[in-house]
């Protein structure tokens, strides 16, 4: 689809990236960026802390239909692949310190409880995250999707 879409020849294309596993590593480290980067721009959104923990989630909710390359790599390959694995573990690592960040921020404005650990509250709304994506993938509805937002919100505070 690459080659006839970009009106190159094979050769070109494996020139540039190597072979078909590098083209798809290359695919999801770029994909992952630009979802780190949206995800990023949500939590940066709110006035609150909150506000954009609410708006990252919300962000999600309303795309969880759409296939997520991140989510795939991780279902279908795991840790198997070193590669592929070291990009997921970077992506992750900043997506986690990032939303890790903002609940502290939302512990010192008395929106988020002080007893939470800020970087088990993370990896919990990252698990939330794939969570809501495998269940819009699956059919869910957007309503569904809200609810376990929300009860995701209601563990912060």
């Amino acid at each position: 689809m690459l080659v006839d879409a970009m009106g190159i020849g094979r050769q070109s294309l494996y020139a540039a990236f190597g072979d078909k596993w590098q083209l798809y590593c290359a695919a999801v480290r770029r994909y992952g960026m630009g979802e780190c980067s949206a995800h990023f721009d949500a939590l940066r959104s709110g006035v609150r802390a909150i506000g954009g923990i609410k708006a990252m989630l919300y962000r999600v909710v309303n795309t969880a239909s759409s296939p997520c390359l991140g989510v795939g790599s991780i279902y279908e390959y795991g840790t198997s692949r070193s590669d592929l694995n070291e990009i997921n573990s970077v992506l992750a690592k900043s997506l986690q310190d990032a939303i890790a960040a903002r609940i502290r921020d939302g512990q010192r404005e008395g929106d988020i409880v002080s007893d939470l650990d800020p970087a088990d509250a993370s990896e919990f709304l990252i698990a939330t995250i794939a969570g809501i994506r495998v269940s819009g993938r699956a059919g869910a509805d957007r309503g569904s999707l809200g609810k376990l937002a929300d009860t995701a919100l209601r563990a912060l505070i």
